[in-house]
């Protein structure tokens, strides 16, 4: 009910694209009409290869802002303020394909706050369009809404098109006025308009805007425009035949594969073998523990033999491992082949097309050596194409080995459109037009160029190229430009006049004086990273390195190697947005986050067992998580248990302190035939006199279904009657049996779903073999929401049915952050603590703080009994209520 008190009062979107530089800037006002403190959330989509400029934010007048730094100052910064006191949380953010730019800041009563993002792209070209998406997703009704999107193109505009992709509600709602060369987008629909139907409280503005438009081309293919001394090539011929290529297709088929993601890449496959031109040539080669070829060389495109490949795919069943190197090896080995023994038309593209989900986990696991081993037997003849499926892929990895290899990576979502995203993503790179392109410009009047292309051009796509230049030599670049390429020679004449375009860029109040300057940026920062991600020794990426960090803070965008500093005018409040090394770890605790957007919803995982973001308060009295963001019930480390309470909106913490070996019963519930236990490891030695114990072992039945599952440190095993299934820590995979999904992320995590009746998540704490005390133990994470019977029990099961609680006569404690007060629960009464447990799920290392009320005596009088009574003789046994 308090949810429905915030009150989003305008929710503003404004995008300019000049010259393909789109500068778009999100705007959230929102109030907290609630009678007490709520958590207020502005959570936007950032799209792919977007950079961050800036972000504030203002909270009844207080605005803060933000800065560019190097990340090891900037933590710097950060820690020095929290010593202080003066730090509001830490954010991390994660650069994938899509992006979630994240902040939950607690608003008191009536306090109005409003959110601004601001961040710059290039337009691309795909498939002879270009596409500017913008993510609107208010989340509530807006009192006033705006999309508000305005283009300058001084090429001049073919077309301006606004497809219906948010839905058919919004039919006639936007509008589209068109110029020569400009063009101004608006969608503004009232509150009635935005409602899903007429009495619905709740908003149809759900999805992506999207703006379609094309620019008038010269006959010769390309524009140069010259402008505040930096020149812009635009080069996108489109008169020419496609080329013939020679294209690999190599399958992942590893067991992680299996089902839907199996089903949509055979759909997407069989489509694309029909697109091939008769004088393509082509081959298939399917992987996971093994690799075999569909055929041993080379074939071409007859109707006959793509109808054979067909078969052949709708033949593979996933199973196994996954080694990617053999995989990638047989492939450039049958390209190399043809081409030595004269089986290729000079004139033809050849390329391999490689879809994977996951690490390799068979043959060579070194990622290093595998691009190696790539890079050399490539050897820049041909082109590598990625497509990374789902969440569990190393999509860093895949893009490193594309861009080395002359081609490029795109991220593939396992969902309902899997198939239509490989189509979309083949049909950018089935018609190769040139090949080995070259610019040349003259050096006196041209520095510092850079562009955004592989060495292939496809029909429909644009190659950019963007430099500095030296206005007092222009006369050199009137003569001619040229662009070379294998297959032919094409001249570039058109220079867009220096003086006109000034004067044309001057009479637009919207259009971006800087777009020359940003463009050319973005394009140097990408081209950067693709370099230092193929820099064959140290000393040049630290070089490189040193390129980025001095382009980002010059410019001031987020990259890898720079963090945004956010703080109010008097500095006394300081959040920081960071990035981890890792982009598949997700992000730490923290107010901002940028996290990738990757739905597990085809493999059936709930959202909670892949949290990427922990909101903290903005008020400096309330430092610690909201307990919304820790609605989850859990036992980790020693074993500390922490419950939720969600009508109460409190956690209740306490430790139990038993025997190694010894087995605790969390959930038995005869209702359900549902029983999770877990079993009790030691310490290798006392300290203090006291051996610590944490969870080593957990069994789970599913008494119903006749299935069960023991997770330990080293292996996930699946058991139904005579028949197991077992996978190692190691692997990253799944394994489905009678609706019943095992989840395993490596080195991770195991995620068990039942339908969507109840889900766990069992996380693996690893330490150092040789240490002297500690050893490998699991935790548990349980959502309230599981649908247990009212039969339900056990130490966690037992607050199925929560009971009341009253906490009152709150008193200091001997530390300030550990006040006391008077807990009252059935019937019973007694002192608890405030303090501190830890949610490991998004950080195992540190773990993120949870705000408790702390039950001492092993939980004695809130939970029910003693617990001892709560020991069981087996994994799988049921218990008795005490």
């Amino acid at each position: 009910e308090d949810d429905d008190k915030i009150g989003l009062y305008s929710y503003k979107v404004q995008s300019t694209i000049t010259s393909r530089m789109a500068n778009t800037m999100i705007q959230a006002k929102m109030v907290n009409n609630a009678k007490r403190p709520q958590p207020i959330m502005f959570d936007v989509q950032v799209p792919k290869g977007a950079f961050i400029d800036n972000f504030t934010m203002d909270i009844n007048g207080i605005t803060f802002t933000s800065h560019i730094r190097e990340k090891s100052e900037a933590r710097k910064m950060y820690a020095q303020a929290k010593a202080k006191g003066k730090a509001a949380g830490i954010v991390r953010s994660n650069a994938l394909d899509m992006e979630n730019f994240q902040t939950e800041v607690n608003v008191p009563p009536g306090m109005r706050i409003q959110f601004q993002l601001h961040y710059h792209e290039m337009i691309r070209r795909r498939l002879s369009s270009y596409e500017h998406v913008i993510s609107v997703k208010p989340g509530r009704l807006a009192k006033h809404m705006e999309v508000d999107v305005r283009i300058i193109e001084p090429q001049g505009l073919r077309y301006v098109h606004v497809p219906n992709s948010l839905g058919d509600h919004f039919d006639g709602i936007t509008t589209i006025s068109k110029g020569e060369k400009k063009a101004h987008v608006s969608f503004k629909p009232t509150m009635a308009q935005q409602r899903k139907c007429p009495k619905c409280s709740s908003t149809a503005v759900d999805g992506n805007f999207v703006v379609q438009y094309d620019v008038n081309r010269e006959t010769t293919g390309g524009e140069l425009e010259i402008f505040n001394g930096y020149f812009i090539h635009f080069f996108a011929p489109e008169n020419l035949d496609p080329l013939p290529k020679n294209i690999l297709f190599v399958i992942d088929v590893s067991g992680s594969m299996w089902g839907l993601k199996m089903k949509q890449t055979i759909e997407a496959m069989k489509a694309i073998l029909s697109e091939l031109r008769a004088a393509d040539q082509f081959s298939l080669i399917d992987f996971n523990h093994n690799v075999r070829c569909w055929r041993d060389n080379l074939v071409s495109a007859t109707p006959s033999q793509v109808e054979d490949a067909k078969k052949y795919i709708q033949t593979i069943h996933p199973n196994g491992g996954t080694n990617i190197n053999e995989a990638l090896l047989r492939a450039t080995f049958i390209l190399n082949e043809a081409k030595s023994l004269g089986m290729l038309d000079p004139n033809s593209v050849s390329m391999i097309v490689l879809v994977s989900d996951g690490d390799p986990t068979v043959g060579e696991l070194k990622l290093t050596t595998i691009q190696k081993n790539v890079k050399q037997s490539i050897k820049d003849e041909f082109s590598l194409f990625c497509l990374g499926i789902g969440f569990d892929v190393d999509y860093d990895f895949l893009q490193r080995i594309a861009t080395d290899n002359r081609g490029m990576a795109q991220r593939i979502f396992g969902n309902q459109e899997t198939s239509l995203q490989m189509k979309n993503f083949y049909n950018q790179v089935s018609t190769p037009l040139l090949k080995k392109i070259q610019f040349n410009y003259p050096q006196e009047s041209v520095s510092d160029v850079t562009q955004s292309s592989f060495h292939n051009y496809f029909g429909g796509s644009e190659i950019v190229v963007a430099g500095k230049v030296d206005t007092e030599n222009l006369q050199h670049l009137e003569s001619v430009v040229t662009a070379t390429a294998a297959n032919a020679e094409l001249v570039m004449e058109t220079l867009r006049d220096v003086e006109e375009l000034d004067g044309f860029m001057k009479k637009d109040k919207y259009a971006d004086p800087e777009f020359t300057r940003k463009l050319w940026a973005y394009l140097t920062v990408n081209q950067m990273m693709a370099e230092r991600n193929a820099a064959p020794t140290a000393a040049l990426k630290r070089n490189i390195t040193k390129s980025i960090l001095q382009m980002s803070l010059d410019h001031h965008i987020v990259t890898p190697f720079t963090a945004m500093l956010i703080e109010n005018a008097e500095k006394d409040e300081i959040m920081l947005a960071d990035q981890p090394k890792d982009p598949r770890k997700g992000c730490c605790p923290g107010t901002l986050g940028l996290t990738p957007n990757a739905p597990n919803n085809n493999k059936g995982i709930p959202a909670w067992a892949n949290v990427t973001a922990v909101p903290v308060s903005f008020m400096p009295e309330q430092r610690s998580p909201t307990v919304s963001s820790m609605s989850i019930n859990t036992v980790d480390n020693d074993p500390h248990f922490t419950i939720h309470l969600p009508k109460s909106q409190m956690n209740i913490c306490f430790n139990i302190n038993s025997e190694p070996g010894k087995i605790l019963n969390l959930v038995s519930d005869p209702g359900t035939g549902v029983v999770v236990n877990g079993q009790l490891v030691g310490a290798k030695k006392a300290e203090n006199k006291k051996l610590n114990t944490y969870f080593g072992r957990f069994g789970f039945y599913f008494k119903k279904k006749g299935l069960k599952v023991e997770i330990t440190t080293e292996t996930i095993t699946l058991k139904d009657g005579s028949y197991a299934i077992t996978l190692s820590w190691a692997d990253t995979g799944h394994i489905i049996r009678k609706q019943l999904l095992i989840s395993v992320k490596k080195e991770s995590n195991v995620t068990i779903t039942v339908g969507e009746e109840m889900s766990f998540m069992v996380l693996l704490h690893r330490v150092w073999k040789k240490h002297p005390v500690n050893v490998d133990f699991l935790g548990i994470y349980i959502p309230p929401e599981n649908q247990f019977s009212p039969a339900a029990h056990g130490l966690i099961g037992q607050f199925a049915s929560e009971p009341e609680v009253s906490i009152h006569h709150q008193t200091p404690g001997q530390a300030p952050e550990k006040s006391q007060a008077i807990m009252e629960v059935k019937g019973n009464k007694f002192t608890v603590t405030r303090g501190v447990q830890k949610d490991y799920r998004t950080d195992r290392v540190l773990g993120t703080d949870v705000l408790c009320w702390f039950v001492h005596n092993s939980g004695k009088g809130f939970i029910d009994g003693h617990y001892r009574d709560y020991l069981v003789p087996h994994l799988y046994s049921f218990m008795k209520k005490p």
